[in-house]
């Protein structure tokens, strides 16, 4: 991607990465045995669903990512799609990926990704933000990515810039957080070993 983008933008983006890195995660963020809360959230379509409903009493693994725009994010979600949700199923495990992204962006991503799992929208950061896995970009990465032509206030739900740090966690039956992994740094995620190793443990 970095070949494709002017040197200038590059340069705003890298500053503003370290920056989100240097800040990190709050202290106690997504913490294991924390309850996950269960707002109302928006299916692809559009309509009221809750993270509740799509576990259905059973453990989950919860991804949340920043949106379709993002490449990082697209290329995460389909190796979950290709790699983990295999092994998942047999568990009876699903995997449910939340962004504050409109649903037109939440179906866009499963689209485009030929995604089998549920792609959700949480309008307002609710879940993220009470999980203390918000962060925002820089006012320099904010213009630079306008004018690439991605809009973060037309893209997400509640037309705001906050997005949440890349981060899977998995569920409990009783909807606590057995094990999370968060990203401050957006160029990283989680892998599939790592996913299935605390899955295992779990077991």
């Amino acid at each position: 991607m970095a070949g494709h983008l002017p040197a200038e933008a590059i340069e705003v983006f890298t500053a503003d990465q370290r920056r989100m890195v240097a800040d990190g995660a709050a202290p106690g963020a997504a913490q294991a045995g924390t309850s996950l809360p269960d707002p109302e959230l928006l299916d692809a379509h559009g309509n009221p669903i809750r993270i509740g409903v799509l576990r259905a009493n059973r453990p989950a693994v919860v991804v949340f990512y920043r949106g379709a725009w993002c490449p990082y994010c697209n290329l995460a979600l389909k190796a979950y799609q290709d790699q983990l949700v295999p092994e998942l199923d047999k568990r009876d495990i699903p995997l449910i990926a939340i962004s504050p992204q409109k649903p037109d962006g939440s179906l866009s991503t499963a689209e485009a990704n030929a995604l089998t799992f549920a792609v959700v929208s949480d309008p307002g950061n609710q879940i993220a933000s009470a999980l203390g896995i918000v962060t925002a970009p820089s006012e320099a990465s904010r213009a630079v990515t306008q004018q690439l032509g991605i809009d973060l206030r037309e893209a997400n739900a509640d037309g705001g810039y906050e997005l949440p740090m890349p981060t899977v966690l998995l569920v409990d039956r009783d909807g606590v957080i057995a094990w999370s992994d968060i990203h401050p740094d957006y160029t990283t995620r989680t892998e599939v070993a790592e996913i299935l190793a605390a899955v295992a443990r779990m077991d």
